[in-house]
């Protein structure tokens, strides 16, 4: 895929001349697409002269401060965005810190907790969304199911009914619209098996006439039910002494992308389940979210990445028995992971995490087994110290998560999972720029407030 648009900014800053920037456009546009050069040059100066008419207007004293936005001289690469560790969680926090408004809700984005949850007329509000893997954009059917059930676990480990999926599809310009069909054919998989209808969706190419190429970008959200406040199952309320269940997780996205890109097809079948839902659903059958604290999914920079979000938001210590955690990871998966070498603790499982008073354990054991369902008890929360730990071998070792999820294919091994040497000073300028963004905003919203009067 090409950006047009951001290509001509990057040689417009390098000084390169007009004449330069339009002979590259014209080669990018011809990988593309078929035209001829005059009708490529065409396009090119057609684009040219639009990017170059809105840099301008970032001059402009009436629109300046709506067009320009703070930069703080780091990327998403630099602090590693999306890839669920350290830096990705670091923004995350920004992000929520700018989107409190004040506006009471029962779960927030400041919750980092994996959905949020507002108080209805009747009932609590659930309300989940996931992108889809950015890797499988050249799968979508398995891309669509594995954001589909994504989304709808969010829901669920809330102790939440997902009523209603959403969509939002975004194919580059040469993308094939066979895609976006084999994309929702994934999300009606899970839909028609589940029960839970697609009701709203929005469809758009990415940068419109700006960007060409064949890339595919999308998310699915879902919106559930609760009955009262005090039956959603927040991190926040994990407590010392809980036991930590576990249900067995074959992994989503992730292991589907590791399996793809490692040449081992009989694990993208594995991934093919809906036993997490399965569980989700023996839970609300039993009645038993009324019993449980807390529920999450082994998804986001992996175990590492979750029990250091818990410790943090329940102000808590969480101790995990390898022993136990290892048998109930599919064996098919986990040989994978170990072939090639890949922290498993730090990629996504998509296991099911009970927090649960330990009376209730055995009867939550005993309604997921009579199911079928594989479980097991793999850990404890502690009062102190307040970190993760893992006991492995009556060892005791550090479950910190590293700057950047597991490395899981080539790509992410040569990227590595180190942070980057400047790393506290491009965490300094980017929380200035968060603090830049919410002061833009104040500005805009008492002149729009001023007009209003």
């Amino acid at each position: 895929m090409a950006d047009l648009e951001g290509l001509i900014k990057k040689l417009h800053a390098k000084k390169c001349s007009q004449e330069e920037i339009l002979s590259r456009l014209v080669d990018e546009i011809k990988i593309y697409k078929d035209l001829s050069d005059a009708e490529a040059l065409e396009l090119a100066n057609a684009v040219f002269s639009d990017t170059m008419t809105a840099i301008n207007q970032r001059t402009s004293k009436k629109v300046a401060d709506i067009l320009n936005y703070p930069e703080c001289g780091a990327s998403m690469h630099d602090l590693g965005v999306g890839c669920r560790g350290e830096g990705d969680f670091f923004v995350h926090r920004l992000l929520a810190k700018i989107s409190d408004v004040g506006i009471n809700t029962i779960l927030g984005p400041g919750a980092q907790d994996d959905a949020g949850a507002v108080k209805g007329k009747h009932d609590v509000i659930v309300i989940s969304v996931d992108g889809t893997h950015s890797r499988l954009t050249e799968f979508p059917f398995i891309a669509g199911f594995h954001v589909t059930r994504a989304t709808m676990r969010d829901v669920y480990i809330k102790g939440a009914k997902p009523l209603a999926l959403l969509t939002d599809l975004h194919l580059a310009d040469d993308g094939d619209v066979g895609k976006l069909f084999d994309f929702m054919a994934g999300v009606r998989t899970v839909s028609k098996l589940t029960g839970v209808p697609l009701v709203a969706g929005s469809t758009l190419r990415i940068g419109g006439d700006m960007v060409i190429g064949t890339r595919f970008v999308s998310c699915v959200g879902a919106v559930g039910v609760v009955r009262e406040p005090h039956l959603i199952a927040a991190r926040a309320k994990v407590k010392p002494g809980d036991d930590i269940i576990m249900t067995e997780g074959a992994g989503g996205g992730t292991i589907a992308t590791t399996a793809i890109y490692g040449g081992r097809p009989e694990v993208i079948m594995e991934t093919l389940n809906l036993q997490f839902i399965k569980a989700c659903e023996i839970l609300m059958e039993g009645n038993l979210f009324k019993k449980i604290h807390a529920a999450t999914d082994w998804t986001n920079g992996g175990l590492r990445g979750d029990c250091n979000e818990i410790c943090k938001t329940a102000n808590v210590g969480i101790k995990i028995y390898e022993d136990k955690l290892e048998k109930l990871v599919n064996s098919t998966v986990l040989k994978m992971l170990r072939d090639f070498k890949i922290d498993y603790l730090g990629v996504s499982i998509d296991s099911l995490l009970i927090f649960n008073p330990p009376k209730y354990s055995e009867e939550i054991l005993w309604a997921l087994r009579k199911a079928k369902i594989k479980c097991d008890i793999i850990g404890a929360v502690v009062d102190t110290p307040k970190r993760a730990e893992l006991i492995s071998d009556g060892e005791i070792k550090s479950l910190q998560p590293l700057y950047r999820e597991a490395a899981y294919t080539k790509v992410k091994k040569l990227v590595g999972e180190e942070s980057p040497l400047n790393k506290e000073e491009l965490m300094k300028r980017t929380t200035k720029a968060a603090q830049q963004s919410i002061e833009k905003s104040e500005r805009i919203i008492k002149m729009l407030s001023l007009r209003k009067a």
